[in-house]
């Protein structure tokens, strides 16, 4: 049966696979599990962008550009807040439900952005697209109940948006784009402030064009962050805010037993990010940029809060369809059964703690050191991998277009007829 097929409407016609209809009713099954209890965190987005324009665009809030040193507790970007206030036209009740269902749809969206980037990332490397597919939809089975923790039961819309727009630099970057990859990136690190560790991705830009990227990037971000700035310095203070050190957080089997959140806690997640993402992309790897920013943020993370997940499964869903070739994705189970499923079955925080600390050490080292036979030469490393895919690409293209001009001279049908010729004592072929 085939994996793919059409729907007319509107005189159009539209190519659906079956794997995208199945997952999207996985996470409509999901939506109505969660919805039931979710929005637990919604208050603090209805707050922020209360504060900061008010019920509804022009009316001011009591905020106002100082809202994060009146509010050090709300840890959303600007861009978040923008979003939020789109909701606050209607009543509560309503507009935390289409905020819910939103974002929940995202989640899909982000599947089939992930399996068109690998389907191009791949492209001329005699790739099977089924079994594509079905690493897309096997990794998806587990991406969806994470994405609806952070999208419907604690309705956290920052990280939606951070993960949202870290997917489209990715795609960004297999189409090939310079400033949009930066543009995303920075849009991401509006939305979330830890979606800084993701920036390693543009060492996978062409390395004349990188430079380029990150000035796009630093202008989205300045044009968000840098008016809070300049309107009360005292908003810088919102980086310092602390919340406990939870039993099951890897910071306790690192030796941190503070109250609060240790001073060096927060840059040292973006850095760690950066320099394990910098590492990946220097021995070709760069599709495990995310899953390894991802990790650092849940390695030295004081609070275990179940949609941080999200972030690590957005990670393992990148690499298993696109940084490896098996027919079943690992990391992605992995993730799931040592991350999420430990709240249910092991009641001690620090062995719930051990058990991140294994996963998140077992799959760095993987996606880092483990030998690949897909890994390209070592003279693209650091150019990144994309000047690699398209000299690959353009290979694969000479070779189609050697054979379709073929074709056209001598036709689908044609056949070649010998002729030996003895008083030249040579043959000749032709075809006809």
């Amino acid at each position: 049966m085939s994996s793919i097929f059409t729907v007319e409407y509107a005189g159009r016609r539209w190519r659906v696979r079956w794997h995208h209809i199945f997952l999207l009713g996985w996470a409509l099954i999901w939506f109505g599990v969660a919805e039931r209890h979710g929005g637990q965190s919604w208050s603090y987005l209805r707050t922020g962008s209360h504060f900061l324009f008010g019920d509804k665009f022009g009316s001011g809030g009591p905020g106002g550009l100082d809202l994060y040193a009146k509010h050090p507790e709300l840890q959303m970007g600007p861009l978040s807040f923008l979003v939020a206030s789109l909701f606050s036209y209607l009543n509560p009740a309503t507009g935390q439900l289409l905020a819910e269902a939103f974002m929940a749809g995202i989640g899909p969206f982000i599947l089939v952005l992930t399996g068109r980037c690998a389907a191009m990332s791949l492209l001329g490397q005699r790739v099977d697209h089924y079994r594509l597919q079905r690493r897309v939809l096997i990794a998806g089975l587990a991406f969806v109940p994470m994405w609806t923790e952070v999208s419907v039961r604690f309705a956290h819309l920052d990280d939606v948006l951070a993960l949202l727009f870290t997917a489209l630099a990715v795609r960004a970057l297999t189409c090939g784009g310079t400033w949009q990859v930066g543009v995303c990136l920075g849009l991401a690190i509006d939305s979330k402030p830890w979606a800084a560790g993701f920036v390693a991705l543009l060492l996978a830009v062409r390395s004349r064009n990188r430079w380029r990227a990150a000035r796009w990037m630093m202008l989205t971000v300045a044009a968000a962050w840098l008016p809070f700035v300049l309107y009360d310095f005292r908003n810088i203070a919102a980086s310092k805010f602390t919340i406990p050190v939870q039993h099951s957080s890897a910071l306790r089997w690192l030796g941190v037993h503070d109250a609060g959140t240790p001073w060096w806690d927060r840059p040292a997640q973006v850095v760690l990010g950066l320099a394990l993402g910098a590492l990946a992309v220097r021995r070709g790897r760069w599709p495990a940029v995310v899953l390894l920013g991802a990790n650092a943020r849940i390695f030295l993370d004081p609070s275990t809060y179940t949609y941080y997940t999200a972030s690590v499964l957005l990670g393992t869903l990148l690499w298993d369809t696109f940084g490896e070739r098996r027919i079943m994705p690992l990391w992605s189970r992995l993730a799931v059964a040592t991350l999420y499923a430990p709240i249910f079955f092991i009641p001690s925080g620090p062995v719930r703690g051990i058990v991140r600390i294994l996963f998140l050490l077992a799959s760095t080292s993987y996606v880092i050191l483990w030998p690949s036979a897909d890994r390209p030469p070592g003279r693209h490393r650091t150019a990144g991998l994309l000047e690699w895919r398209e000299s690959r690409r353009r290979r694969s293209t000479e070779r189609m277009q050697a054979e379709q001009d073929r074709r056209t001279c001598h036709g689908p049908g044609a056949r070649m007829e010998v002729e030996h010729r003895p008083e030249h004592g040579e043959t000749v072929s032709q075809w006809s």
